[in-house]
């Protein structure tokens, strides 16, 4: 099929673009939206040599450099819909449905039949490939409108470029709203034993009744009595915990409460409440809510290489982690926000180490020191010893917080979506920035499966394996699934490596 090649100008410089007669109309204007680095939310304007507006598709009539096209950007309204309602209207349909649909017909598929076909690999293939050229798109939009970095604290949100970092008034007053109208709601007894389940699908909440979920995490265990926390002051908290969550893909609010969530499952399931002290479980809890507050999107060896405030602040020392911490105490220092406010004086410092020491020990530089300490106290652990019970609630909060693949497929993988998201924004802004890429979160040369492949045999594996040889009973609930999870993408990763071979 003979191509064309159609020349024009955008932003006052000169391009030209190259496709087949029969290329997509899509593709067609995806390929004039990336020369104009414009994103899914612009409006693109082409004008023919003589100035009338043409239809961008692949009937433009081919021309010469000396009788250009003219290309314009148009932008549109920023602040009407989500990115994700906005593409969804645009094309038609519902990305992330459609991979909800997939899943479901490739869990269907594998109850009947037994194994994948490879034409669900290549569907999800063709899900991934569309998403990612999505991504790219907007990531050019996102660095041709916000030029500026010189301001660490106005950057934009990754992926999400067209709406602020922090979350507007509107937003938090809306979701304020919603959650006082329900925290007196009545929660079902159904939802209640769900909630302490590794099974949990977060997808299906909203962030109001998210709060009342935590809200109901605390009564549940008896905190709310035994020390004294008002029902008005926990409100007041969980709402300033959900606003300083920014609106980033994976380190959000909905994580916060995923994190938390399993720390709740995993107190029920080990029966915690027979062994440790109430206090610890307190720690734990809260811990695990305020463990990524307000985090930017960007990890800890961009801080530090990137000089940032934090990594100035922290003397490159767990900047993220640190940080974390302060927000939380930060929160705490208000009255009307303080759910510890009635406790002793003795009680508070031994919480605010815990919650310290909890939050920090989820910087993964520090991974293989934790858990080498859980290794060599575990053929001999002893509840009554504190030094043993400050590990245990390390190990539980690291597990809590690297926990996805313990959850069913269709709940595990739109995270490592989300993730993934996050990782190629950040080596996008290294690679803008001149600094150091990260290896594994380089958009060109990681993999869906080879992400995780890796991480759950050399990573996740291990430190679940050390947490069940103390709970045996954890093995069905967090070592399964995971097994599985890496069974699947090992075979991804194979069909993957299968199909580039015939290619080449």
């Amino acid at each position: 099929m003979a191509t064309k090649i159609i020349y024009f100008t955008v932003n006052g410089r000169s391009e030209q673009a190259e496709f087949t007669e029969d290329c997509p109309t899509q593709d067609v204007k995806d390929l004039f939206r990336s020369a104009a680095e414009a994103g899914p939310h612009d409006i693109l304007k082409m004008y023919t040599p003589r100035g009338n507006i043409t239809n961008i598709s692949p009937n433009l009539e081919p021309n010469s450099p000396t009788s250009c096209y003219q290309l314009e950007v148009v932008a549109a309204d920023c602040n009407s819909e989500p990115l994700g309602v906005e593409i969804a209207g645009a094309l038609g349909f519902d990305l992330f449905s459609m991979e909800k649909r997939l899943q479901g017909l490739e869990k269907k598929i594998l109850l009947e039949v037994g194994e994948t076909p490879a034409v669900v690999y290549e569907m999800k293939r063709e899900v991934d490939s569309f998403r990612h050229k999505l991504e790219s798109v907007e990531h050019l939009s996102w660095l041709g409108l916000f030029k500026d970095l010189s301001d660490g604290t106005h950057k934009p949100s990754p992926f999400y470029h067209k709406r602020s970092l922090h979350k507007t008034r509107e937003e938090c007053e809306h979701v304020q709203e919603k959650f006082l109208q329900m925290r007196s709601l009545e929660v079902s007894e159904e939802v209640r034993q769900y909630l302490k389940t590794p099974t949990f699908d977060n997808w299906q909440w909203e962030d109001a009744e998210m709060m009342v979920l935590l809200q109901l995490m605390f009564s549940d265990l008896d905190f709310n009595s035994i020390f004294n926390i008002e029902a008005d002051v926990l409100h007041h908290f969980l709402f300033e915990i959900y606003r300083r969550y920014n609106n980033i893909p994976f380190h959000n609010f909905k994580h916060c409460f995923c994190v938390t969530q399993m720390m709740f499952g995993l107190i029920w399931l080990t029966d915690l409440r027979s062994t440790m002290d109430t206090i610890d479980l307190l720690i734990m809890l809260t811990s695990a809510i305020c463990h990524d507050l307000d985090h930017t999107g960007y990890n800890n060896a961009y801080q530090i290489n990137a000089r940032t405030e934090l990594a100035l602040r922290y003397n490159d020392i767990s900047p993220l982690e640190n940080h974390h911490c302060a927000v939380a105490f930060k929160i705490l220092e208000r009255d009307e926000c303080n759910i510890f406010r009635n406790v002793s004086m003795d009680q508070f410092k031994r919480i605010r180490e815990g919650i310290i020491r909890c939050i920090l020990a989820t910087d993964m530089t520090r991974h293989n020191e934790i858990l080498n300490k859980f290794k060599s106290i575990q053929p001999c652990f002893d509840f009554s010893n504190k030094d043993h019970t400050d590990v245990l609630m390390m190990i539980l909060i690291k597990v809590s917080d690297i926990s996805n693949e313990a959850r069913p497929m269709e709940v595990a993988e739109p995270w490592l979506d989300c993730l993934l998201q996050e990782f190629f924004n950040q080596s996008d802004m290294e690679k803008l920035e001149g600094l150091p890429v990260t290896p594994f979160m380089d958009r060109d040369k990681v993999t869906k499966p080879s992400s995780q492949t890796g991480f759950i045999r050399f990573v996740l594996l291990p430190l679940f394996m050390e947490l069940k040889n103390l709970f045996p009973c954890l093995e069905q609930h967090i070592i399964h699934p995971v097994q599985k999870a890496l069974d699947y993408y090992t075979e991804m990763e194979t069909a993957l490596e299968r199909e580039n071979q015939n290619q080449n």
